[in-house]
């Protein structure tokens, strides 16, 4: 985590391991906000996808397809750049992937990974309005791109599309649901 921010933890366990409880919070938090915004802003729901359309060669790599960025991260991490950057290729990929293997997720797909940047870019930025210089204080900037969008970094934009896209679809494609016509 140093390498990419250090915030403030409960324990100094981000300075001390690596890891800290809040992440862990955060990340179950925001992967239910990606999953169901799409859904709810488009009135969207689901339906089990019928058994003929399971057996499809299509859907022959499932569970690949929804492992993909699990997979993918701990190798890509291995190179010698931030870490940020493996989670945005890892879940690019993983996004990729469930396109290829749910083309019905398409849509939700691209949309969700907008709409949860839209989410997030909100949150950073009333983030950095109610306490002045958070972000150049915890984001470790001289070891990113320098490259910032009022005044976020945008490898954390890119993270954030990359992570709306791929947890979008989870959801239907780890159950195997598909998503209904738009409620009246």
């Amino acid at each position: 985590m140093p390498r990419y921010w250090n915030p403030p933890s409960l324990f100094n366990l981000a300075q001390r391991t690596g890891f800290d409880i809040e992440s862990l919070v955060f990340t179950f938090g925001i992967g239910g906000v990606a999953a169901v915004l799409y859904s709810t802003l488009a009135g969207r729901g689901t339906r089990p996808m019928p058994a003929h359309e399971k057996h499809r060669p299509l859907h022959r790599h499932h569970y690949k397809a929804l492992a993909s960025p699990f997979i993918a991260f701990p190798i890509l991490y291995l190179f010698p750049w931030n870490p940020i950057y493996p989670g945005i290729a890892a879940m690019a990929i993983g996004a990729v992937a469930t396109m290829l293997c749910r083309p019905d997720l398409k849509t939700k797909t691209w949309v969700g990974g907008l709409l949860f940047l839209g989410y997030y870019v909100v949150f950073l930025l009333g983030l950095e309005w109610s306490a002045l210089g958070y972000i150049e204080r915890v984001w470790n900037l001289a070891a990113l791109s320098g490259l910032l969008v009022f005044g976020m970094p945008i490898e954390e934009l890119a993270w954030a599309i990359a992570f709306g896209m791929y947890w979008s679809g989870v959801y239907e494609h780890f159950t195997w649901k598909r998503l209904t016509v738009a409620r009246p």
